[in-house]
């Protein structure tokens, strides 16, 4: 799984979308990131199929939301997700949210059947706290590739970090800009300023030093770019230890159905 990825939630305007993705594409990404509940699956597709990149080279996953999490609506939304993107398979299907219709027992079990039938290449859970990933863990059968959660310098989720490397899964973090907060950070400014990038290659960067794969929104050619650039900015041991000590605690993504842990 590519370390650096394209985010398309909120890109629900189709031809922008499908823009955006081709864009990538062409610029050198080779992970994209959507989910049933963007509604822009089809959108993604069609980017996909533009770009003058080979379908296999391109890392592709989407999400079942949480009212899709009942064993057969896993089957049927998948095969639908599937018929939308114009894929034969994804590379990562993660369960959205352990929220609503999700059953350890009978989502993961039909996780468990895709991965079998090789549509599904790696299995994903997303928003799932430690407690939480270990039940998963105790139930499915196909290994579990990845979790996706917010993270950034100002959600830092140590004991996710600590949980994923202790259990061997991949940590993939949404939000990684903050929904725009980094820019509005000293810290993150003066490293930028220093590197003369900008405060989300610094953010992105730090996310890859601890082994994190981002996926940040990017619509334009010019915040695509500027985020692909960030895999060639180095920082100093001092550097990511000073945003390692950034206190700020922003969450900004909590719905009302998300684990009580957080609120």
């Amino acid at each position: 799984m590519p370390l650096l990825g394209l985010g398309t939630w909120q890109n629900d305007a189709p031809e922008q979308c499908a823009e955006s993705v081709t864009t990538a594409l062409e610029s050198g990404y080779r992970h994209i990131d959507t989910a049933q509940a963007y509604g822009n699956e089809a959108a993604v597709g069609d980017g996909i199929a533009a770009a003058d990149v080979d379908r296999e080279d391109v890392f592709l996953a989407t999400k079942v939301w949480t009212s899709n999490l009942a064993y057969d609506d896993v089957l049927e939304s998948t095969e639908a997700s599937l018929s939308k993107l114009g894929v034969d398979a994804v590379d990562l299907l993660y369960v959205h949210w352990p929220a609503g219709a999700y059953d350890p027992e009978e989502t993961l079990s039909a996780f468990d059947e895709l991965y079998e039938q090789g549509t599904v290449r790696n299995v994903g859970i997303s928003n799932f706290e430690p407690h939480h990933v270990e039940t998963a863990l105790d139930v499915l059968d196909a290994p579990l590739f990845a979790n996706q959660v917010e993270l950034h310098p100002f959600l830092q989720q140590a004991d996710l970090r600590a949980h994923a490397s202790e259990h061997d899964y991949e940590l993939v973090a949404y939000s990684p800009l903050a929904r725009g907060g980094v820019f509005h950070d000293d810290v993150l400014a003066d490293i930028a300023d220093t590197h003369d990038v900008s405060e989300a290659q610094v953010s992105l960067a730090w996310l890859r030093e601890k082994e994190i794969t981002a996926i940040p929104k990017a619509t334009s050619e010019t915040h695509i770019t500027d985020n692909l650039g960030s895999l060639d900015l180095e920082l100093t041991g001092e550097e990511v230890a000073r945003i390692d000590d950034i206190e700020r605690t922003d969450r900004r993504v909590n719905p009302d159905f998300g684990p009580d842990s957080w609120d």
